[in-house]
């Protein structure tokens, strides 16, 4: 090349990859305009409004679309794996990876399927195997969330063990989780609240079955601390609304003391009857998240994206939307690096499109929503590097390529090469 002497390497892109021309969307640093985003080393290295195309490696013109941080779902159900019938530790429960990327997702909280007791085979077994991001909400329940038998287990609620495993997963550990309690006492709650105490992390409490022992109120104005998480607040099957269809005041209060709403949809948490009217009532959630699981995916939650659209539905911005989605989540778990596209925070970032039409969203009873907007995931870029691509607008057209093109596997970018005539051929039927 010109300029270098022979045999002198050429210098190395100051970018691995740039985003070009998109409306970005980073509510952490009050950005929502057109800018260009670069990658390297898998850390955000600048967001600016021109960024020189020649200094990146690989350039993505991303005009018209949409640029956020990597969605941040808080709670999922992910340990499966283990063969056990009808338990969240179990056959309930799903693996990460098929239902986050397609969606923009890049982390998930685990919501309370494992407890102290079977952690450790949790984390073997899916998190340190998951591309996705997976932190963990610890089942104040030793066993976890296996069911009835267990979940129903008071003498298997202890504070001390769950501490000290969160302790050990510093950072891994974002929190404590109790649900699906029958019983009239408070024992999960205070002690997922003394645990959570220990270890400086919140709580998140699905409340379970309505019980006139335990209020709302009472938990959200007096148990609970400020940062703690209530999860499921559209379900409506808590006395959230009253007969009159205002608000309960144990929710207001709530929030007044720092308590966090989640939307937890689930496959049913979540009516009109209850969302819409608390919407009107200025009640927003904090944080957007989807309860998946086996029984959710394919009902009316959908996917991380199905739930957003359903909140502009009823009116709210994108932009807010989009805050709830990563910054505000990424907050509540204490992983202030994640959720934003400050510099140097990890390279986890969603390219959405915004479609407009005729569409129809459904709650937990069948009832829909008639909207005009959806979103759709176009890419989803993980710690720097592609990992989902929804119609090859990073790739080249085949028909430009050399012949024989082949993947280069550069650990920068997954590039294409002319195919070397000494390459082995595949056998039939290979990869």
């Amino acid at each position: 090349m010109a300029g270098y002497a022979f045999g002198q390497p050429a210098p190395q892109p100051a970018y691995d990859l740039l985003l070009q021309g998109g409306h970005v969307i980073d509510p952490k640093n009050g950005i929502s305009a057109v800018r260009d985003v670069a990658i390297k080393d898998g850390v955000i290295a600048a967001v600016a409004e021109h960024l020189d195309p020649a200094a990146a490696l690989k350039v993505v013109n991303v005009a018209g679309l949409f640029v956020t941080p990597g969605l941040v779902d808080i709670h999922a159900h992910v340990y499966t794996g283990t063969g056990e019938r009808g338990s969240y530790a179990g056959d309930l429960s799903l693996y990460p990876d098929g239902f986050t990327f397609r969606v923009g997702v890049t982390t998930v909280a685990d919501a309370g399927c494992s407890g102290w007791r079977n952690f450790e085979d949790f984390k073997d077994r899916i998190i340190d195997r998951s591309k996705t991001r997976v932190l963990v909400f610890l089942n104040i329940v030793g066993n976890g969330m296996r069911g009835g038998k267990y979940e129903q287990d008071q003498t298997d609620m202890e504070a001390a063990p769950a501490a000290e495993m969160a302790l050990r997963h510093k950072g891994l550990i974002v929190g404590f989780k109790t649900a699906h309690f029958n019983g009239p006492e408070w024992t999960p709650v205070e002690h997922a609240v003394e645990a959570g105490t220990i270890a400086k992390i919140p709580v998140m409490v699905d409340f379970g079955n309505d019980r006139p022992e335990r209020p709302i109120a009472e938990l959200l104005t007096s148990k609970l601390r400020p940062g703690d998480i209530y999860t499921h607040c559209y379900s409506g099957l808590r006395h959230e609304l009253d007969e009159s269809g205002n608000l309960n005041p144990g929710m207001i209060a709530g929030r007044k003391r720092g308590v966090i709403f989640d939307v937890g949809h689930g496959s049913g948490s979540f009516a009109w009857r209850v969302a819409v009217p608390a919407m009107k009532q200025g009640f927003l959630p904090d944080s957007i998240s989807t309860d998946l699981h086996v029984g959710s995916m394919n009902s009316s939650m959908k996917d991380m994206l199905n739930v957003m659209d359903k909140f502009l539905g009823m009116g709210m911005s994108l932009d807010d939307v989009i805050r709830r989605s990563t910054w505000n989540p990424a907050r509540e778990i204490q992983h202030e690096e994640l959720g934003n596209l400050s510099v140097g925070a990890p390279a986890d970032v969603a390219v959405l499109s915004r479609e407009t039409g005729k569409f129809g969203f459904i709650d937990m009873y069948g009832a829909r929503l008639q909207a005009t907007q959806k979103l759709v995931c176009e890419i989803t870029v993980r710690n720097g590097k592609v990992v989902y691509d929804l119609n090859g607008i990073t790739r080249p057209d085949w028909d430009k390529l050399p012949k024989n093109y082949l993947q280069t596997g550069d650990p920068r970018w997954d590039g294409i090469m002319p195919q070397r005539r000494s390459a082995p051929i595949p056998p039939r039927g290979g990869r």
